[in-house]
């Protein structure tokens, strides 16, 4: 009678080896899939993150031209490791523009001075609230926007060298 209060246990356990095992056999899926992928930024309006670049507003993402919208901060390693990508990125003429995450202005600065400055408009978004309305998870993200201001493709962490003729490529399929 006693027996099977050693049994419950023992089944409990061996199910949850059995989902695991189970779990473990399953395709891995390492694409994040974006729930904003296809739907439009919404409004937002913010002052200037540098003192050389304007801020950043939706109008200046539905003017009929594909950009690359970065998601970035001062204060992040990986995004001084991709500079150097997205300045391969504004050299092929792709049009960037920045949205600096809880940053100050001389903070935004300094970054810019050592790393180079790719943007042509650098938005300041001080409570990350643009950065939670795009699905953004972190710092750095870039986005391609269409002309419309309709989100065309999110590439999650930072831009390799690898990735520079993925993100162009769409980008020119937002502009079609």
């Amino acid at each position: 009678m006693n027996s099977w209060r050693f049994f419950v246990p023992l089944a409990i356990f061996a199910a949850f080896l059995g989902v695991a095992a189970w779990q473990l056999t399953q395709p891995k899926d390492e694409f994040v899939h974006s729930a904003m992928v296809g739907k439009p930024i919404p409004a937002f309006a913010m002052r200037p993150a540098a003192s050389d670049r304007p801020g950043l507003k939706l109008a200046d993402l539905k003017d009929g031209k594909p950009k690359l919208l970065n998601i970035w901060a001062s204060w992040c390693v990986p995004c001084a490791a991709e500079a150097p990508q997205l300045a391969a990125l504004k050299a092929q003429g792709a049009p960037i523009v920045g949205v600096a995450i809880r940053d100050r202005p001389e903070d935004v600065a300094a970054f810019l001075a050592r790393y180079g400055n790719p943007f042509d408009r650098i938005g300041a978004d001080d409570l990350s609230e643009l950065q939670l309305a795009i699905g953004s998870s972190g710092v750095p993200e870039t986005f391609v926007v269409d002309g419309q201001g309709v989100i065309r493709y999110q590439h999650i962490g930072d831009i390799r060298e690898s990735h520079v003729p993925i993100l162009l490529e769409k980008l020119a399929e937002a502009g079609e």
